[in-house]
């Protein structure tokens, strides 16, 4: 079989749940704040995969105005149980401190692309959800993680679990803590499987940082009592700082329909002597075997391999073209927006015209709402462009291109104005700014005639982020403007919280914000993702 290089899903793709229905492969991500709700890719070889489907996308199924930054949609786990799938998620309204407010749900649709259902509320007692069918009781049982903010033992207390009666969508008979982890500790994402008359529990531990792991249990009863796993940790970076692949843990196993057994993970690749991890948490896979003890191994163990062999070669023409996009068909399937389940309080889209505009509504890192629309950086280096039309009548009116983390991490090349009207190019930037969120040095604006298009474009090599600007349209002739940043920044390590607490990735796109409150437009012909290959990335170690 061929060798194929991970992660296989690049850029900001966490906690990943992978399902095979047929000869059909389904990979279900976290998206935290970004709208809409939970990412669903597809393949037919676990090698090449496609974007779906986004399947919570309206106000019923979430809204997540208020969440903080890494807040939202928690750790998805999509499943079939043979009439129907079943998605089950968590919206995190709050994080930090000792309580956290996590609330599950579960939505339910015929096909993978819908139509999708209303969502049932499970519980709140913890976050990582999942949803069990019994295969030979066909009862279906209710897990997830369960939080304990006294401490008494344990923070992270152990896997809840529960009954759910799908008759009444209600969770039914008692809740038992059925598994407490190791010594690593953080035990959360767990999945249940069944094999050989053994159920098998995967749980993620040690946090989603550098300690990270993938931990596997088993008993022969569906409550318990569940042994560890003689190795322990079945897949884990944690003791190997030089590996390509780090962070790696938070999986679940899938079977192809050859009978060969693979183990879906997150992981990240770091960049720069302090490790930063630009392109979030990714999507990687790994060979698995079972044992003649019917435990489960990971092929090369366990540390995770860079290069895994598939049952197809991956073609990494599409990774590497470069995207130009525009807006006759709406907003294009790579983009998202922030937390709103109302999308047209913040943009909109012209058949005629092809372009985006964006309705400037709150402050660049709001909570609520925000005229925010990316995609995820994907590439270590890449270059992003648009024009713009923009007519700001003051300070408290701005828009442009941004290197987007979260409120505490972005730069952001703005159009805006001066008290007098007189319009300038202004850039913004808040570089790790946790807990405040103040902006840093501004450096002087670029005065720019009060009429015209705005070329705008941004060149990331590397750690290196410089922004260009061009006045007129897609022709103008670039010039640089500011100095150049610290890429780097826009990452998990500098997201905003203390350390291992923020969870995306960085994103480009354009913002329009409008303090006055008039919900001023600024107009977009086009958005490029251009990707370079650079010789001083870090791809591997």
């Amino acid at each position: 079989m061929p060798l194929v290089r991970n992660p296989i899903l690049p850029g900001f793709n966490p906690d990943p749940s992978v399902l095979r229905v047929g000869d059909d492969y389904y990979i279900a991500t976290s998206t935290f704040e970004w709208y809409p709700g939970v990412q669903i890719h597809h393949s037919r070889d676990l090698a090449n995969w496609t974007l779906l489907t986004r399947p919570l996308t309206r106000k019923a199924q979430l809204d997540m105005r208020g969440d903080p930054d890494s807040c939202g949609v928690w750790a998805p786990c999509l499943t079939h149980d043979g009439d129907k799938f079943w998605l089950v998620y968590t919206d995190v309204k709050r994080k930090d401190g000792s309580f956290k407010d996590t609330h599950n749900y579960i939505v339910t649709a015929p096909t993978i692309t819908g139509p999708w259902s209303d969502p049932v509320y499970t519980n709140s007692s913890g976050f990582d959800p999942s949803l069990f069918h019994d295969p030979d009781t066909g009862k279906k049982y209710f897990i997830n993680m369960l939080w304990d903010h006294r401490r008494r033992p344990l923070l992270f207390a152990g896997i809840a679990m529960q009954e759910f009666d799908p008759a009444t969508n209600t969770l039914v008979g008692p809740r038992r803590n059925i598994y407490t982890g190791t010594d690593l500790a953080l035990v959360e994402g767990p999945h249940l499987y069944k094999r050989n008359g053994w159920y098998y529990l995967l749980t993620a531990e040690g946090g989603t940082g550098y300690d990270h792991a993938c931990t596997l249990a088993r008993a022969r009863s569906i409550w318990g009592p569940y042994e560890t796993h003689p190795q322990k940790h079945i897949l884990t970076s944690k003791d190997h700082p030089h590996a390509a692949l780090q962070r790696a843990g938070h999986g679940d196993i899938v079977d192809t329909p050859a009978g060969k057994t693979y183990l879906i993970h997150l992981s990240g690749r770091p960049t720069t002597q302090l490790r930063r991890c630009v392109l979030g948490r990714e999507t990687s896979i790994q060979e698995a075997f079972w044992g003649t003890d019917d435990w489960l191994y990971i092929k090369n163990g366990p540390v995770p391999s860079l290069f895994v062999d598939l049952p197809a070669a991956r073609d990494d023409t599409p990774y590497w073209a470069a995207q130009r996009y525009t807006f006759a068909g709406g907003l294009p399937a790579d983009f998202q927006w922030l937390r709103t389940p109302e999308p047209e309080r913040i943009f909109t889209t012209s058949p005629e015209k092809g372009t985006l505009t964006l309705i400037g509504r709150e402050a660049v890192g709001s909570w609520f709402e925000q005229a925010l629309v990316a995609r995820r950086q994907t590439h270590f280096s890449y270059d992003a462009e648009t024009v713009m039309s923009f007519a700001p009548s003051d300070e408290r009116q701005f828009a442009g291109l941004t290197a987007y983390y979260c409120r505490f991490n972005f730069f952001y090349l703005t159009v805006t104005a001066h008290s007098d009207g007189q319009r300038e190019l202004l850039i913004m930037s808040s570089e790790a700014s946790w807990p405040l969120g103040n902006l840093g040095a501004f450096g002087a604006p670029v005065v720019i005639p009060n009429d015209g298009k705005v070329r705008l474009a941004v060149t990331v090599r590397g750690k290196a982020l410089q922004f260009w600007y061009g006045l007129g349209g897609e022709e103008a002739e670039l010039e640089k403007i500011g100095p150049v940043f610290d890429a780097s920044i826009v990452s998990d390590e500098c997201g905003g919280h203390q350390l291992h607490g923020s969870f995306t990735g960085a994103f480009v796109g354009v913002a329009a914000s409008d303090l006055n409150g008039t919900a001023a437009e600024a107009e977009f012909d086009y958005f490029v993702y251009r990707p370079v290959e650079f010789e001083g990335d870090r791809y591997e170690v």
